[in-house]
């Protein structure tokens, strides 16, 4: 009688991938959207001032501007969470996204401006008589969301090339990111880059022909940042739960073992450095239009320490704690800066300490030691 053959082994890479999300995900994916679609519109809209359940404008315009920042988080979770590569430059293609998007809105302000001239104040104010070669064809808004997709990602696709091909990685990888956004915070600053120095954009009027600071434009904005974060998770978890994500995953544990499995981690790597690059690209013109100004400081080192610090809290490797995390670091933020200002910089290194001592694994961890399981 022949034995029975041995059960075929199947590596880790090779295993069907899990379902983008459970019942249980699908069901809260559809919450947060009614949340967002629906229920914040219409206490913002529709119920009077003065009412207890009426929305602020400020709050629509903060809960905004952190979904921005959730979604680089989100992104930084991607690169850092999912692939073991922590950037310390993500500042800059958040940056570079808002400045192209800032453009398209300091050529919607036409002659409104305070030299009722054609050409941007600052331009106008530095003698400039004609517009850089490189605002050619911002006046439309199909081109400029071009530009916010295609600046940060060809940045960040030539930048990774040759970083990843040169096996670049660990604390080298972040301080080189980390140097390369500081050069681009001083590129920016100076005056003759056409970029409006110190100052950078501000003073915006309409977009898309629509008055800027109307409530229902700022819900539209809010609704179309929802939008992408919502678009974004899940975008994010069709990733990881796929072959895609265990290669990715692999990387992150044992990249040389993954290449004597005879795949390339050049291709994959390059690929979720790019997607990131852009993800923080379209949050950065999102974060514009609604909190009214762009300038080099989004590029410093700092802001994307910061963004580091939102993941980490949240919890890496998790996509729902860096989203968390910006919200729970940012609204302490809000917070802190209005009580405590002089106190705010000593609360957020003292926070990413504890963190990092007690909560390798963020506020989610903690949250799954009290029996929470994600959906």
């Amino acid at each position: 009688m022949n034995p029975m053959p041995p059960p075929q082994l199947r590596t880790p890479l090779a295993a069907p991938p899990h379902p983008v999300l459970t019942r249980g995900g699908w069901a809260t994916v559809t919450f947060v959207a009614y949340l967002l679609f629906v229920l914040v519109p219409a206490l913002n809209l529709l119920v009077p001032e003065g009412h207890a359940f009426h929305l602020s404008d400020y709050f629509v315009t903060l809960a905004a501007k952190i979904m921005c920042y959730a979604i680089v988080a989100l992104a930084m979770d991607l690169i850092w969470g999912y692939t073991g590569i922590l950037s310390l430059g993500h500042g800059l293609f958040f940056a570079l996204g808002g400045y192209m998007m800032g453009m398209y809105l300091m050529r919607s302000i036409g002659t409104e401006g305070v030299y009722h001239s054609q050409l941007p104040d600052f331009m106008v104010f530095l003698d400039w008589k004609a517009y850089p070669w490189y605002w050619s064809f911002t006046d439309h808004f199909a081109y400029a969301l071009l530009l916010v997709v295609a600046v940060p990602g060809l940045l960040a696709l030539v930048f990774g090339y040759f970083a990843f091909r040169s096996r670049i990685k660990g604390v080298y990888f972040s301080i080189i990111t980390q140097a390369l956004s500081y050069a681009f915070m001083l590129l920016f600053f100076r005056n003759d880059t056409g970029f409006g120095g110190n100052n950078g954009f501000t003073d915006f009027k309409r977009i898309l022909g629509y008055p800027i600071a109307t409530p229902t434009t700022r819900m539209a904005l809010f609704v179309a940042t929802g939008a992408l974060l919502l678009a974004a998770f899940l975008l994010g978890r069709a990733i990881v739960t796929s072959r895609l994500g265990r290669v990715l995953t692999a990387i992150r544990d044992a990249e040389s073992r993954v290449m004597f499995c005879g795949y390339n981690p050049l291709h994959y790597k390059l690929f979720i450095w790019t997607l990131s690059a852009v993800l923080c690209g379209i949050a950065g013109a999102l974060y514009v239009p609604q909190v009214g100004i762009i300038n080099p400081g989004e590029m410093s080192p700092a802001n994307s320490i910061e963004i580091a610090i939102w993941t980490a809290v949240g919890g890496r490797g998790t996509l729902v704690g860096p989203i968390l995390g910006a919200f729970i670091v940012n609204g302490a933020k809000s917070w802190f800066t209005v009580a405590f200002p002089e106190f705010w910089l000593f609360f957020l290194g003292l926070l990413f300490i504890l963190v990092t001592l007690f909560l390798p694994q963020g506020v989610i961890g903690l949250l799954r030691r009290g029996g929470w399981r994600r959906p």
